[in-house]
């Protein structure tokens, strides 16, 4: 068998198995929230905070989108026009050409420079979290933290071409199955290693104090048979208003974090609903299934680029003479682009139904949906969020069911629906 008629095999048997582990692990079922709760829910919040949230989340789509359809044209730009290989080659000419030169400055210049044309959106966005109070770091601290992403990136992304075009020169028939094991394993590593290296990076976090709320939490901890090592307090109050915590890390690397503005707008026991959902994604292991999700995921990407690549119309299109070429990286990217936005609404979908999971973990787990409900109604105040978005939008892209949902799940709960 040709090592095309392999990777065709290798695909089908990639599509079964992400399937089969969507199907598994995820809970496609869903605690009841019936649609006249969540309306009562929504006829109680104060009109004046969902008229506000609306229109903060109004004032953003324009940018949210537009940033999408620019990084798109950017990519089919770049990627199915000859631009982007001659883009690929200038970055490597100071270099004699040389095939490293091309794989990793190449490669960087072209995702450079689709974020730096889509960098105003990203500016005009943070111009509007503060006008509406949520951001608290400025133009300095958002440029600081800008600067310590590319950073983050660049390595990343460095590391992630060096070794993807490595291996394709030692093994260029067979490169697709290598760079598919290699892209797996990169997205475990890294779910191992961002928790511990990355997250310092952004944020600065320290023991919560000695008092009843720790106690409160490792207690709850130990009750869910969650073992964690230590409970964090993040200094998000720098950078944002909105509140929020979760579990973070593996094994003697998993604790607690709760953002400082959590500690400040919440009461304890609304901050222990929020951490008791939490520990319901580390109960049953979400990052785990998210991992290896990701992990089957990216290996069937780099299959299916070997596959597409290998199809003539795209090759004359990029100009290129083969998708192992690293002229031929913005082409992968166009494609990494399009798939993306095609399989949103499914991730998207994906993680309402884990997020629903936890929900109900915490309700179960505190017996208090009345705090449960509570904290809904703080978390959209605060953070801004629609209680009950668009269907086209929430459909698309909401990774967790709305406030009214969540809400209304809490008063099913109560009613016994939920035990």
């Amino acid at each position: 068998m040709t090592p095309r008629g392999w990777a065709m095999l290798v695909f089908a048997a990639l599509v079964v198995a992400l399937v089969a582990v969507a199907a598994l692990l995820i809970p496609w079922g869903r605690p009841p929230a019936p649609r006249a709760d969540q309306l009562a829910a929504l006829g109680e919040l104060p009109p004046a905070d969902v008229d506000r949230a609306r229109e903060f989340r109004s004032t953003l789509r324009p940018g949210t989108y537009g940033a999408l359809v620019v990084g798109l044209l950017v990519a089919l730009l770049l990627g199915l026009t000859p631009l982007g290989a001659r883009l690929v080659e200038f970055a490597g000419r100071p270099f004699g050409d040389h095939w490293i030169a091309r794989a990793v400055l190449g490669g960087m210049a072209v995702v450079l420079l689709a974020d730096l044309l889509t960098l105003p959106f990203a500016a005009w966005r943070h111009a509007v979290l503060t006008r509406y109070g949520l951001a608290t770091s400025g133009w300095g601290g958002w440029t600081v933290d800008l600067l310590k992403s590319y950073a983050v990136s660049a390595v990343i992304g460095a590391a992630a071409l060096l070794g993807f075009y490595t291996v394709i020169r030692l093994a260029p028939r067979w490169w697709w199955a290598w760079g598919a094991a290699g892209a797996a394993a990169l997205v475990v590593l890294l779910s191992f290693v961002l928790p511990v290296l990355v997250e310092p990076v952004f944020n600065r976090f320290t023991p919560m104090p000695p008092g009843p709320l720790r106690t409160e939490l490792l207690a709850l901890a130990e009750a869910d048979d969650v073992p964690v090592r230590d409970v964090l307090v993040a200094d998000a109050s720098r950078r944002t208003r909105a509140v929020n915590a979760y579990v973070s890390g593996f094994g003697p690397t998993r604790r607690i974090v709760v953002y400082d503005t959590l500690l400040a707008e919440a009461t304890p026991a609304e901050v222990t609903s929020v951490v008791a959902h939490e520990l319901g994604h580390a109960k049953r292991q979400d990052v785990v299934a998210g991992t290896l999700t990701g992990a089957l995921g990216a290996a069937l990407a780099v299959v299916a680029l070997y596959l597409l690549g290998s199809w003539g119309g795209l090759l004359r299109l990029a100009g290129v003479d083969s998708v192992a070429d690293p002229r031929a990286f913005p082409l992968l990217i166009a494609m990494v682009t399009v798939a993306g936005l095609v399989t949103a609404p499914v991730q998207a979908l994906m993680s309402r139904q884990v997020e629903a999971r936890a929900d109900a973990h915490a309700l179960a787990l505190t017996r208090d949906p009345a705090t449960f409900e509570a904290m809904q109604r703080r978390l959209a105040t605060v953070n801004l969020s629609d209680p009950d978005p668009p269907r086209w939008e929430y459909l698309y892209s909401a990774s967790h069911p709305s406030t009214v949902e969540r809400m209304a799940a809490a008063r099913a709960y109560a009613r016994g629906a939920g035990r």
